[in-house]
């Protein structure tokens, strides 16, 4: 096998963790934010990942639904990533009811590309967060979400509130992925106006920066109020410099 191969497949790894990269943390907020939430759809992007020097192409979608009557309203978020050569590299999956916190998982999926599946439940009776993995567990107190789950919670907050989405303005919840959970600080920055295959596309742009000297990774996320909120661009940077960029350039409704 050529170096070239042995980096792609890397680069493959690398995009199969676009959301497992957790660090534990006591700090549990619980907020309460009114949400809306956008019309079910299933939305297409284009992937571009750089790693050392090599890029790589690929594909996500995202399937949003939502079902049932307002007051017994449940919803499940789909999505699958794909890589030029190697297919299918990451499955994601969330699901759960509506709440007055709004979403509210019960069980969070995840399979990388040649790895067993891991499961996160949010238990409702015991109130508590458990993993595949035995081991450590977090309360449920309202208001928590998974990997997958989180940028829906933020567009339905947006939607809820829009002229609250300020440059500066933070927003605070506790985010659980394949093995522990940890509090994710969302900041607002400037509105920033993207050329996207749609067009010239306003955004309002929130970062999940980590802290000074840390190691995690860094989340952009791009939303656009004239598209029902939904999220136009992600990007995944790690602190060596490695990105994940994630353009949408379809929407069905």
């Amino acid at each position: 096998m050529n170096s070239t191969i042995k980096r792609a497949i890397k680069l493959t790894a690398l995009i199969a963790t676009l959301w497992t990269q957790v660090a534990f943390s006591a700090d549990h907020p619980s907020s309460n934010y009114p949400t809306n939430f956008p019309p079910p759809a299933q939305l297409h992007y284009s992937i571009k990942a750089d790693r050392s020097g090599l890029t790589l192409v690929g594909e996500a979608n995202v399937n949003w639904q939502l079902s049932g009557a307002t007051a017994n309203q449940t919803y499940s978020i789909t999505t699958e990533t794909r890589a030029a050569i190697f297919g299918k590299i990451l499955e994601a999956n969330s699901r759960g009811a509506i709440d007055t916190f709004g979403l509210a998982p019960d069980l969070y999926e995840e399979k990388p590309r040649n790895k067993p599946p891991t499961q996160t439940h949010f238990n409702r009776d015991s109130k508590l967060i458990s993993f595949t993995d035995p081991g450590e567990t977090y309360p449920i107190k309202g208001g928590e979400q998974d990997r997958t789950s989180i940028v829906w919670q933020l567009v339905s907050m947006a939607r809820a509130a829009p002229k609250k989405f300020v440059p500066k303005s933070e927003w605070n919840f506790f985010v659980a992925g394949r093995r522990d959970a940890e509090k994710w600080t969302f900041t607002v920055d400037d509105n920033v106006t993207l050329n996207t295959p749609m067009g010239n596309v306003a955004t309002v742009h929130i970062v999940k920066a980590p802290p000074p000297d840390s190691k995690d990774q860094r989340l952009d996320i791009w939303l656009a109020p004239s598209l029902e909120w939904y999220p136009v661009r992600l990007k995944f940077s790690d602190a060596d410099g490695d990105t994940i960029d994630q353009n949408l350039d379809q929407i069905k409704h």
